[in-house]
């Protein structure tokens, strides 16, 4: 079968209605496709099944995860090359699922995989999120999800976040290629954080999705606050406890294994959220935001530090995407940040400050991947060379996607303000920076 590739190349596209930008190498080692471009691997026929059975981004993912599908050669470039396909097209392009329904292009496949051997559905890669329905965000279901993202093993997250173990966004004054650091964005990042909510000695700081510790050392450390964070995580409140252990702050910083609904020892001068919203859902976000409200003090600030999608047309068509769903962050759900600002004011904030940081989420990713590429025969063997592309692919597109503004990260800074309208917040804005 020494015209595989061409074959191949010639399916996808009539499926995209556009020539490929990449070149293809089948698993007889036939090439085809433009010269001087990135590859795309087709290790063996079973790439063709999974996306037969399970057309679109779904069977992509999952032959991207159980290794039948490769990249040869600038990840980043390859995926920008194959997402540009779609995104510079806009939403009217017409997708995989709809191609399908050509005739011409169903026999074109049902050829290949008869080709390919018996057209059996593959069974997913055993690190694929299996349930029958997406959950409603209850305590259980949340429990559930955080564990499956979280508790993979604290090395594994330390080899590819570094030693700082912050698991957001970095903050990048100067970027990389000027000497700036990961170490040194995120620290960057948690005292912006810190300086936003005007910690103070004496205070009273609820970190939720607390993560590994980080935000809570800081602002104890740095700014003399005591503080409580909350994770759903028992990997991450075991490492957590640990470093508060060994940094002498026992005193200062209790971690708990908690849901954030279940915190009733408010009130607080001060609530971070950093990358904790994105698990709440758009049915649960207000009652989200009234909770924290509701554990602050009047007069106290709370900083949302969130990843934003576009706003759509029509929001009603809006479906999370299934890659993240199925193997990264199950049952989560990303919003526009107007959205997210309408829910907090309703809620009873007063929204004080938004900062959209979005070029430094894609700086931090590169880092990670870089993290994750370098010790990647560490990391394979800390969980599985599944876990491992799973979080390649998703890093990588993720920092293609915050570059091309289909998402954003904001921090939104908002007051309990009390009674009769006194916020307590400076007359001059960003006074932090």
């Amino acid at each position: 079968m020494a015209d595989a590739a061409l074959r191949l190349q010639n399916l996808f596209e009539q499926l995209l209605g556009t020539p490929l930008p990449v070149r293809i190498r089948a698993w007889d080692g036939s090439q085809a496709g433009p010269p001087g471009a990135p590859t795309l691997v087709v290790r063996n026929r079973r790439a063709l099944r999974r996306l037969l059975f399970k057309p679109g981004e779904l069977g992509l993912a999952r032959a991207w995860v159980a290794g039948d599908l490769d990249v040869d050669g600038d990840l980043y470039t390859a995926l920008g090359l194959l997402a540009g396909l779609v995104w510079e097209r806009g939403e009217d392009a017409r997708g995989l699922a709809e191609a399908l329904r050509d005739p011409e292009v169903r026999a074109a496949v049902r050829g290949l995989v008869t080709m390919a051997g018996p057209p059996l559905p593959p069974a997913p890669p055993p690190e694929e999120v299996r349930r029958a329905r997406r959950h409603l965000h209850t305590k259980r279901s949340d429990r559930r999800a955080i564990s499956h993202h979280y508790d993979v093993g604290n090395d594994f997250y330390e080899l590819v976040l570094g030693p700082s173990m912050v698991y957001s966004c970095a903050y990048w004054p100067a970027p990389p290629s000027e000497g700036g650091t990961l170490e040194d964005a995120q620290r960057d990042k948690l005292e912006l954080v810190s300086r936003k909510l005007g910690l103070s000695p004496g205070q009273r700081l609820l970190d939720v999705g607390c993560g590994w510790g980080s935000m809570a050392i800081h602002a104890a450390r740095e700014h003399g606050v005591s503080v409580v964070g909350v994770t759903l995580s028992q990997e991450q409140a075991a490492f957590a406890r640990k470093r508060v252990a060994d940094e002498g702050l026992t005193d200062r910083v209790e971690i708990r294994v908690q849901d954030y609904r279940d915190v009733a020892d408010g009130p607080y001068d001060a609530i971070s959220s950093i990358g904790m919203a994105e698990h709440v859902g758009a049915e649960r976000y207000l009652e989200y935001a009234v909770d924290l409200f509701k554990l602050l003090k009047p007069g106290g600030r709370l900083l949302n530090h969130q990843i934003a999608r576009r706003p759509r047309k029509d929001e009603s068509a809006y479906n999370v995407d299934e890659f993240i769903d199925a193997y990264v962050f199950p049952d989560g759900e990303l919003a526009p940040v107007g959205s997210t600002v309408t829910q907090l004011e309703r809620a009873g904030f007063e929204v004080r400050d938004v900062e959209s940081i979005r070029e430094h989420y894609a700086l931090t990713l590169r880092r990670w991947v870089a993290n994750l590429e370098s010790g990647w025969a560490t990391a394979i063997r800390l969980v599985s060379p599944g876990r491992a592309r799973v979080w390649q692919l998703y890093m990588a597109a993720s920092a293609l996607a915050f570059e091309r503004n289909r998402i954003g990260v904001n921090q939104v800074l908002a007051v309990r303000t009390p009674e009769p309208g006194g916020s307590g917040m400076p007359l001059r804005a960003r006074t932090w920076n």
